[in-house]
């Protein structure tokens, strides 16, 4: 980055991360560049959302973290600009792919697992076995137990739905799903709440990405996580540029530092627990080990197509009820 590059002007970013690290970034890379930034944090849906409304005039420069999959969409959609960073060759290969998947105009920049975790003070004390499974999630002993994110607004629970499609097949996915819905409590907006209410014992049980779990235990919280048995999606948070943003040379500096070992750096010093995707970069040390956690082969560019999320949130809203 160089400094008369980067000297002046303004940058407008939706960020799709944790609260925290949204905060981070944005004081860090204010100080790295002197461009005065404008974060606003909201679900990976509700951005996906934004962009789309906002097409033919965008006010938005950079979308950045959250999941990947509706950016994928958002990429096939015409509404990002291709952008390869010179930062590229430092990626590890699932960031490249992903970028190679999106035709060049989105990249990932970390990775977390799908998964669940529970209150071990509320288990005890309602003398209830620990769930180790998706299927057991859906048995009558967690009845009004469980919180998760709807699908429409958060990428998380959108990560979750597609994840169950590809291990049971979508058939048998939409009847577990349905089974599942008798035990939730809640359909939250963000894809972090229902482990953080989880940790405030609000609920026994919250299903979000592990390293959200992570932070919340890593704050003291009497919380246990849980790869589930059947195994489990995962997620490539992204970065992209917005198809017409006016603040463009702006917004292709900060999508270097986000790709940046310095950049990705700021997650873990935001309390963040996600693998960053800089091969450079240090892992954070309570990060969910992705190599011992059991995995479906994730289908980014099926399950990261218009077409497909259009079809799984229909099914979803029509044969779960979400009224709660």
């Amino acid at each position: 980055m160089t400094a008369s590059a980067a000297a002046e002007g303004r940058l407008n970013v939706l960020c799709g991360a944790d609260e925290a690290w949204c905060t981070g970034i944005e004081a860090a890379f204010e100080r790295k560049s002197g461009i005065d930034v404008s974060m606003v944090r909201k679900s990976s849906g509700e951005i996906l959302a934004q962009i789309r409304a906002e097409k033919d005039n965008p006010k938005v420069d950079v979308w950045w973290g959250g999941t990947g999959d509706p950016q994928l969409q958002a990429a096939a959609e015409g509404l990002l600009e291709a952008y390869s960073s010179p930062v590229h060759s430092e990626l590890l290969p699932w960031a490249q792919n992903f970028h190679d998947i999106s035709g060049g105009r989105a990249t990932g920049i970390y990775a977390g697992a799908l998964g669940f975790a529970y209150n071990t003070q509320i288990l005890e004390k309602k003398g209830l076995t620990a769930p180790s499974c998706w299927k057991d999630l859906a048995s009558e002993t967690y009845r009004g137990e469980v919180q998760i994110a709807n699908p429409n607004s958060s990428g998380t629970a959108y990560t979750a739905l597609a994840t169950l499609v590809q291990i049971f097949g979508e058939d048998e996915a939409y009847r577990y799903l349905g089974e599942l819905n008798e035990n939730v409590n809640s359909y939250t907006k963000s894809g972090s709440a229902p482990v953080k209410a989880a940790a405030r014992g609000e609920t026994l049980i919250g299903i979000a990405f592990m390293h959200d779990a992570v932070t919340q235990k890593q704050a003291g919280f009497p919380i246990e996580i849980v790869a589930p048995c059947e195994g489990t999606g995962y997620e490539i948070g992204a970065v992209s540029v917005i198809k017409g943003a006016r603040n463009l040379d702006n917004a292709k500096l900060f999508v270097d530092y986000a790709l940046s070992a310095e950049g990705q750096a700021t997650g873990a010093a935001a309390g963040q627990n996600q693998v960053p995707s800089n091969g450079k970069a240090t892992v954070p040390p309570e990060a969910p080990d992705i190599a011992t956690i059991k995995l479906v082969d994730y289908d980014f560019a099926t399950y990261g197509s218009a077409d497909m999320r259009t079809h799984l949130l229909s099914r979803f809203d029509g044969e779960v009820k979400t009224a709660h």
